[in-house]
């Protein structure tokens, strides 16, 4: 009989009761944070909630068929949904008890649960509690465009990780590039292309330095913002302002409508009523998604994102993969860029990005480092973007200092990992040198 002693497993250390079926550890920071949510829905959408109705339109003018406003009351709805809210709660505590993670789609339900719970309080308290449910959901996925192009540059770049930082400054150089092109040659395509290369040019930069020359990825991020702002500022009051007409007054995009589709109630104006940048940003979050995860591409690019090592074994060149999915990232960024002055405005002013670049990192996170959660994370900011304008059109009780910073205290909640932790790829920001 052999005496030989069996070492134990490194993951042994672990209590095999703190941990779920996956074998990682459960913590309390999303029952804690579920269950505060919860108490705070119902002390002040229930409780404390308003004795309005609250309207919600569905169709509109242009819709081919009419459907009835949804009628709310506040003060019921608040009290049903804040219970809902709290059995949710409960069962991600009693899920941590027992051991077990949470599955990932109840963070989710509990989200969407607790905005339709505010939406209906601060609709229910305004001075004109009524809203259009079609305009706010096709203002939002429109807010929410250079956001999507944005969280989806960061993915093309960290699942070969490259820590893209300069999210902002490819925005906003597609936005002014876009804008002086389409002004010059009278023709919004040519200024969609140039956006895209000039995004490119910028990730070129990004790539070169930290990929060739091992300069921190995060420093050169920042430094390309705030390289960009600056060049961009100064060619906006040196060139545009010198002649408006000439240099900022671009061609923009049209709008493109599917007859029929588009008068469908609430989908048709988001799916088939969108500018050409609009109908860009669905297939490139199908394309990405579907080169990622259903083509050789997308396994050499994970690969080299997971685990580098491997890859230049295997035959990948790592660097050269890196510097091309980066260049690739900065393009996706330039077209999302274009939105804002191809789009949204009929001129370029500074900083018209606003500081989405950052929010669009934060979808990145939210979204799990995948195109669709990505797509779907930045059209929670772009909710939360626009109804903040609306809520402050119909009178909401709440301050509008409040309803200002709505978009952001989103963002900090996601990056927090309200929806759990988030991990990105292994390698992700950490420079490769073989040898």
């Amino acid at each position: 009989m052999s005496t030989t002693a069996t070492a134990p497993r490194p993951e042994s250390t672990t209590p095999s009761s703190a941990k779920g079926i996956s074998g990682k550890p459960v913590t309390w920071r999303t029952p804690i944070v579920l269950a505060f949510m919860a108490v705070v829905a119902l002390l002040i959408f229930g409780i404390l909630g308003p004795n309005q109705e609250a309207s919600f339109g569905i169709s509109s003018g242009g819709d081919f068929f009419q459907l009835p406003a949804i009628i709310v009351p506040a003060f019921a709805a608040g009290i049903i949904l804040s219970i809902i809210l709290l059995g949710l709660a409960g069962w991600t505590i009693y899920l941590k008890t027992k051991g077990t993670a949470a599955p990932a789609w109840l963070p989710v339900l509990f989200i969407v649960v607790f905005v339709v719970a505010f939406l209906i309080w601060v609709v229910g308290g305004a001075r004109t509690p009524s809203i259009s449910l079609a305009g706010l959901i096709a203002g939002s996925v429109t807010l929410a465009v250079p956001l999507v192009f944005g969280s989806l540059s960061g993915v093309l770049c960290e699942r070969v990780g490259v820590v893209n930082i300069a999210i902002e400054g490819q925005l906003l150089g597609g936005a002014f590039t876009a804008a002086i092109v389409s002004s010059i040659t009278k023709n919004p395509f040519i200024g969609l292309l140039a956006a895209a290369l000039a995004g490119a040019v910028i990730s070129m930069v990004l790539a070169l330095f930290s990929i060739k020359y091992v300069v921190n990825q995060i420093i050169v991020g920042v430094v390309l913002n705030v390289l960009v702002s600056g060049l961009t500022g100064f060619l906006f009051s040196t060139v545009m302002q010198s002649d408006p007409q000439k240099y900022n007054s671009p061609e923009g995009l049209p709008i493109v409508e599917i007859p029929l589709l588009s008068s469908i109630p609430i989908l048709g104006p988001i799916l088939f009523k969108q500018s050409v940048v609009g109908y860009l940003m669905y297939f490139a979050v199908f394309a990405v998604w579907v080169g990622l995860f259903k083509t050789k591409w997308g396994l050499r690019v994970r690969a080299v994102g997971e685990h580098p090592q491997a890859a230049d074994t295997m035959g990948i060149n790592v660097n050269a993969t890196r510097f091309w999915n980066v260049t690739l990232g900065g393009a996706v960024a330039g077209i999302g860029g274009s939105f804002f002055t191809l789009v949204a405005i009929d001129s370029f002013t500074k900083e018209i990005s606003g500081g989405r670049g950052f929010i669009a990192l934060a979808a990145l996170i939210f979204g799990r480092w995948n195109p669709i959660g990505a797509f779907f994370a930045a059209l929670l900011f772009g909710f939360a973007d626009n109804l903040q304008s609306i809520l402050t059109i119909i009178g909401t009780p709440v301050p509008s200092q409040f309803m200002a910073m709505l978009p952001y205290l989103v963002t900090v909640l996601a990056v927090a990992g309200l929806v759990g932790k988030s991990r990105g790829p292994a390698a992700s920001g950490i420079p490769y040198v073989k040898g």
